[in-house]
Formats: C-alpha cells, sequence, structure tokens
C-alpha cells in the first residue's frame, strides 16, 4: 500500500531528501491514530512517522541523529507538526 502525502508531509519529504539525500526515506502520516488527542490538527497532518537511512547518519549517536533532523525541519515542527517519531534504519 502506497502512503500518498498531503501538502506536509510532501515537505517533509522534501526537506529530508535535500538535507541527507537518504538512501532509504518512508515518511508516514500517522495522524488519524491521533484524532482528538492534544496536538492533533483539525485537518490531519500533526502526526508522522519517519524512516530513514543516510550516509551522513552513519557513526553518530541516536541523539545526533535527531538533532540533525529536528534541525532540518525545525519550521514544520514549530509551526504545524505536533509528533515526529523518528526510526533509523539500514
Amino acid at each position: 500500500m502506497q502512503n500518498l502525502l498531503g501538502p506536509i508531509g510532501a515537505i517533509l519529504e522534501t526537506k529530508l531528501n535535500a538535507a541527507f539525500q537518504p538512501t532509504k526515506l518512508e515518511v508516514i502520516d500517522e495522524s488519524n491514530q491521533h484524532h482528538g488527542h492534544a496536538g492533533a490538527h483539525p485537518s490531519g497532518e500533526s502526526h508522522f512517522r519517519l524512516r530513514i537511512a543516510a550516509p551522513e547518519f552513519v557513526g553518530k549517536t541516536r541523539v545526533a541523529q535527531h538533532r540533525l533532523i529536528n534541525a532540518a525541519l525545525a519550521h514544520e515542527l514549530k509551526t504545524r507538526v505536533h509528533a515526529l517519531a523518528i526510526e533509523i534504519v539500514e
């Protein structure tokens, strides 16, 4: 099943591709699982799961990897995205 992203998810995907040139990237909108929860945006696209592999992450701690991703998506995390689950994969 293909994950169809809305405009916010597409922005996340574009920014991550530009910042890291990942070998694997999957941006999953999980907002429908959080409808009615704190931080859920009425029109969705507020909760995402990210699976990413990129050469830049090799040899870095999990904290350092997450900081790089958070920096790349700082605007979206500040303005629209309430939750981002990050999975660094191989």
